[in-house]
């Protein structure tokens, strides 16, 4: 069976420099790599066509024979360099050190980083702007006191892992090459607890619930987070712990909605009010103040308070707050508001200059249905 063309093989064009022919094999090879495709072998077949083009064309005595002579340069029953199909590492460890961990023997290391904890804090809108302390519990793995994380019991250490000899890793052989993986015994710690601790039962950690302190710096918002150095999990076998997060919700209030640092308010007017002008006293955070309503003040009339906004914790002007206008309809009216309602309106309608958008609205209607 003749063999494919080595660029074909690979998915790259002759003149493809070093680097992309190694990015190139790199991806075939996570994507066939025997270890991801267990007893397919068609994968097997695949990863080991790209490895031979690779060794070609990633070297430049053998890719410039290959240039010129095709397969007949570099297979060696014609005399040509031929496909070295021994040691795996020592070919592809340069490849595969970034995929499997390198080729060499590491030695196994027992501490582990401990994880990072998230702990969501539901905020009112009035704590959120001003800031304050906060005492919160979380739960989370902590260092075993009886054995000082060791997860031996008292007195004892760990011994060396047998099967990996403290190396952390084996190597396990799988055609013409190997491949080097976890250690199952130890899991890659390298050692062995043969007389485990009884308060943590070898693990080096337990459960339990502190109770913290947070101080919830002002103008925080909903996403923020406040980052606790090193109160998250405590790592394995005493190693350094996690951090916690305290992820910030503020709840939604029942005046105020917020839009980075601007709040809004709707503020309620009767219909004389908007007609006539008037003064109303609105809410802030910092107190009440008096709005100035105009006369013809319209639904939908914004009114901007500066200052009277939130100052972010990221620092900058403080917001402020914008009061939305909505004029309310009365409503249960009686009998003589009906016929006293009645009688304004036919006033207003005498004369349409009273309403001077709802004329307009329905001469643009009219021009709209003689267009048809």
């Amino acid at each position: 069976m003749s063999k494919r063309d080595y660029y074909e093989v690979l998915g790259v064009s002759k003149g493809a420099s070093d680097t992309e022919i190694k990015k190139a094999y790199r991806r075939l090879a996570m994507k066939y790599h025997p270890d991801r495709n267990p007893d397919n072998q068609e994968a097997e077949a695949q990863f080991k066509e790209a490895k031979e083009a690779y060794e070609i064309l990633s070297s430049s005595e053998k890719r410039a024979a290959y240039d010129r002579f095709g397969h007949a340069g570099v297979d060696p029953s014609m005399g040509g360099g031929g496909a070295n199909t021994g040691n795996f590492n020592d070919i592809f460890g340069d490849v595969f050190s970034d995929i499997f961990g390198g080729g060499g023997r590491q030695s196994g290391s027992r501490a582990q980083r401990g994880s990072d904890l998230r702990y969501n804090l539901t905020l009112t809108l009035e704590e959120a702007v001003a800031g304050k302390q906060v005492k919160i519990r979380v739960p989370s793995m902590n260092n075993c006191e009886e054995c000082d994380g060791s997860g031996a019991k008292k007195g004892t250490t760990p011994a060396v892992c047998s099967t990996c000899a403290g190396h952390g890793q084996v190597r396990r052989q799988q055609g013409f090459f190997s491949i080097q993986q976890t250690c199952p015994s130890c899991q890659g710690t390298g050692q062995m607890i043969k007389d485990p601790c009884r308060a943590c039962r070898g693990v080096g950690r337990v459960q339990k619930e502190k109770t913290l302190s947070v101080s919830v710096p002002a103008g925080v918002d909903t996403g923020d987070r406040i980052r606790l150095s090193g109160e998250g999990e405590a790592g394995e076998h005493a190693g350094p712990p996690g951090d916690l997060y305290v992820q910030v919700q503020v709840k939604e209030h029942e005046i105020f909605s917020r839009d980075d640092n601007d709040l809004h308010c709707n503020v309620p007017v009767s219909i004389s009010v908007a007609a006539l002008g008037g003064e109303l006293e609105v809410p802030t955070l910092d107190g009440r103040v008096n709005l100035k309503i105009p006369h013809e003040t319209q639904t939908g009339k914004l009114f901007r308070l500066r200052g009277k906004g939130v100052k972010s914790v990221r620092g900058g002007a403080t917001g402020d707050l914008l009061c939305k206008v909505v004029v309310e309809t009365p409503v249960k009216l009686t009998k003589i508001q009906k016929e006293l309602l009645a009688q304004f309106e036919a006033t207003l309608i005498e004369n349409d200059r009273h309403s001077p958008k709802a004329s307009s609205w329905l001469g643009g209607v009219k021009r709209f249905f003689e267009s048809l």
